[in-house]
């Protein structure tokens, strides 16, 4: 009885291990073949619970969803001859699994091999016949259309659809960087050189004709100076000889007392003179007013 219980046991293991090893479940992001020998018995796509044969047939599973591949880089001549460092991904999606299978086998890697070559031969064609400013502006989503559809076509027979190529970096390379970077720099400086040559000549300019003005002003200045100064003479002039002409004997006092103040005045000049020397005159007798002036003066 005991022997007979486990073989029922040992029965029942086996059963569930043979139910367990029939189910399969496909993910909504999965797309299935079941391979019977090596041979490819059936595809499944729709998500849920599945059967198939235990211990005879198996499952490969498939992403359905976007994949991404990253090209390395390489180096591209463009229709100019200018050479660009290149960095590329391509974005894909596995649309018949079983061609898939039967291209490249059950792994990834098959296909990334195949992806890189067409990549790379399509990277060369479409930009072996562009410009550099045109895959460095606007142009460059019309170009990645152009590769984009070649790697497709080339890919369709692999059961994948190419979804995008995308450049991510177009580099130059390191001695043309550096050459570019020198034409740059030289550029800058002959446009600085020029930018100081002529604020030069602008400051030049600005100098003399500011020196010329102020000549000009300066002679204009003088010239009237000089008229004031001639006029203003002029009138003292009148004003004395008008004043000398009323009073002769008053103005010779009053300009006796002024040489007076302008040779005495800091106190420590020194005169040889004799007593009886005219200069002296008004400082030993007082002035007396002359008899035409005083009968000038008498009402």
């Amino acid at each position: 009885m005991n022997r007979a219980g486990a073989i029922g046991a040992a029965v029942v293991v086996v059963l569930a291990l043979l139910a367990g090893s029939a189910l399969f479940t496909v993910q909504q992001t999965q797309q299935v073949l079941v391979v019977q020998f090596g041979e490819v018995v059936r595809q499944v796509s729709k998500p849920g619970l599945h059967v198939k044969v235990p211990l005879i047939q198996n499952v490969i599973v498939f992403d359905r969803r976007l994949l991404d591949y990253e090209v390395p880089p390489e180096e591209v001549i463009l229709g100019d001859q200018r050479r660009l460092i290149v960095d590329s991904f391509t974005r894909y999606r596995i649309t018949n699994p079983l061609q898939y299978y039967q291209a490249v086998g059950p792994t990834e890697e098959g296909i990334r091999a195949r992806l890189n070559n067409v990549v790379s031969s399509s990277l060369r064609r479409v930009l072996g016949n562009e410009q550099l400013l045109n895959v460095l502006s606007s142009q460059r989503g019309r170009i990645m259309g152009l590769i984009r559809d070649q790697v497709n076509s080339e890919m369709r027979g692999y059961g994948i659809a190419v979804e995008d190529v995308r450049i991510r970096h177009a580099d130059l390379p390191e001695e043309n960087t550096q050459a570019i970077l020198a034409r740059m720099n030289a550029e800058r400086e002959r446009v600085a050189r020029q930018a100081r040559a002529e604020g030069a000549e602008a400051s030049a300019k600005i100098r003399a004709d500011a020196d010329r003005s102020r000549t000009v002003i300066l002679a204009d200045a003088h010239a009237s100076s000089d008229k004031l100064r001639g006029e203003g003479e002029a009138k003292a002039i009148a004003i004395y000889a008008d004043a000398f002409q009323r009073d002769p004997h008053f103005f010779e006092v009053w300009r006796t007392l002024q040489a007076y103040r302008t040779a005495f005045d800091a106190g420590k000049a020194r005169l040889v003179l004799s007593p009886t020397d005219d200069f002296l005159r008004t400082l030993r007798e007082a002035p007396r007013p002359e008899a035409g002036a005083a009968a000038k003066g008498t009402p």
